[in-house]
């Protein structure tokens, strides 16, 4: 089973700053990310998601390839690449996986302009280790499906890094 965290930070460098961290720390084996999603309130109301994976992208450079293969059986490589770019990247911006993206959208919507959510997915973590180096980056806890104990351990270090800096 899977838990979601959602933190909101000042800006998107801060939240993006994060996002590699716990990225570092999946490849040390502290945690696993099924999904990371940084939303961004833009000055104009709107909200901008910057997903982990492009799945546009990755689905019109599978389709292409598989449309060349398909392409070259048929005597029309050019044509079969340009098919399967086509199907794949609709295939692709189709595809959703992780977190709903209108689930992060309505969440964002009471964000800040300019401020930005860390919507992270997480399937195993060691929670002392993991908050102890994200919890120097401050933030504030939108919304976890974390029990109530990880819950206030992740809110009150969060909380600490804020008080810091001001006394």
């Amino acid at each position: 089973m899977s838990d979601l965290v959602a933190i909101v930070y000042p800006s998107e460098a801060k939240a993006e700053e994060v996002r590699q961290r716990l990225l570092k720390l999946q490849k040390e084996y502290l945690i696993t990310i099924s999904d990371a999603v940084i939303a961004v309130k833009t000055d104009q109301g709107g909200i901008k998601l910057n997903q982990l994976v492009n799945t546009t992208a990755m689905g019109a450079m599978t389709g292409s390839f598989w449309g060349l293969l398909i392409g070259v059986l048929f005597l029309n490589p050019i044509l079969g690449v340009a098919v399967g770019a086509a199907s794949g990247a609709l295939g692709g911006a189709l595809t959703d996986f992780g977190i709903d993206d209108s689930f992060m959208k309505s969440l964002s919507a009471s964000l800040q302009p300019g401020s930005a959510a860390l919507f992270v997915l997480i399937k195993h973590m060691t929670a002392d280790k993991v908050i102890n180096e994200i919890k120097d980056a401050g933030g504030v806890v939108l919304k976890t499906s974390f029990d109530e104990t990880k819950e206030k351990m992740l809110r009150d270090a969060l909380a600490s890094a804020v008080e810091r800096p001001a006394a």
